[in-house]
């Protein structure tokens, strides 16, 4: 289970101010963000493609409360998804929203506007686009959004957290033929009355929600680091008769770069990538998720 000191550091102002202003070495937000810059995601996303791995691509963002902003983060995908028509990239690729930096703290109607847009982008360049899915109190704006966008566009996928204890009946709402679902198992501090807590608890509900989408009609997405559901995931896709091509593996970039690689040889393997500026929440989720990666970041001030 996460870390919940680092989830709450993860959202705190001040230690926002410290973790950023410490000159961290390259190599540490490297691991995780493939770079402030969009040149850099460009260079990530071309690196991932050729090794035969395909892409989902995150502008860093999250709880925007400014309207201004954002807009300015449905421009930034636009210009995303320019940069990568222009090198011949945006076949098989996909763009993963976070609504709330769209706005959907300020008007549920702004955030679909802006996601509307991007998706019209991505429909047009022959992209998907899947939206991620947050705390437990955006999860029903979330998955109204999501059935007025696929109205237009019926390909836009959705995370599904397994932690959240709605999550198995909300899957069985969206295993239907076209559904395209990415099944994680929560990376947020939630309450025991809406969220599994333990270890066990969480990985017994994402085997059930597994369970629920290898025997549906959708495309599950299988968004696991843990060896354990990625095979338990194999066995039941076998169990369903499902053919190579009718679900995908996706980790996140800069873990289990080798894991990516041979799962890409015989199953569809897609590599979360995040860029932009505003890495503090992601980063913090990272190391909370796992206490390797906060072994990783400490080392890297010990060896500087």
């Amino acid at each position: 289970m996460p870390n919940p000191l680092l989830l709450a550091a993860g959202r705190s102002a001040r230690m926002r101010g410290v973790v950023t202003s410490v000159p961290l070495t390259r190599n540490v937000v490297d691991r995780f963000v493939a770079g402030e810059r969009l040149e850099e995601a460009i260079r990530a996303v071309r690196e991932l493609r050729e090794s035969g791995l395909k892409v989902t691509l995150d502008h860093l963002g999250e709880d925007t409360t400014d309207r201004r902003q954002a807009d300015a983060t449905r421009d930034a995908y636009l210009a995303l998804f320019a940069a990568l028509d222009e090198e011949g990239l945006t076949g098989g690729s996909e763009a993963s929203l976070k609504l709330s930096a769209l706005g959907q703290a300020l008007d549920g109607g702004l955030a679909l506007d802006n996601a509307r847009a991007v998706c019209a982008e991505a429909a047009r360049l022959g992209m998907t686009v899947t939206l991620d899915m947050e705390d437990h109190t955006t999860v029903d704006s979330t998955l109204d959004i999501l059935g007025k966008l696929r109205a237009d566009f019926p390909w836009v996928g959705v995370a599904v957290q397994a932690m959240l204890r709605r999550s198995e009946d909300d899957l069985r709402d969206l295993a239907h033929e076209g559904s395209r679902v990415r099944l994680v198992k929560g990376a947020y501090a939630e309450p025991a009355s809406v969220a599994f807590q333990g270890k066990s608890e969480v990985d017994r509900a994402y085997v059930r929600a597994l369970r629920v989408l290898m025997d549906g009609e959708g495309h599950p997405m299988v968004a696991t680091h843990d060896p354990r559901m990625i095979e338990i995931a194999k066995a039941l896709a076998v169990r369903a008769g499902r053919p190579v091509g009718s679900y995908e593996f996706q980790m996140l970039y800069g873990i289990r770069a080798g894991e990516q690689r041979r799962l890409a040889e015989r199953h569809g393997m897609r590599v979360y990538v995040p860029y932009g500026v505003d890495w503090y929440g992601y980063f913090m989720r990272r190391l909370a998720e796992r206490p390797a990666n906060l072994v990783f970041f400490l080392r890297s001030f010990v060896s500087r």
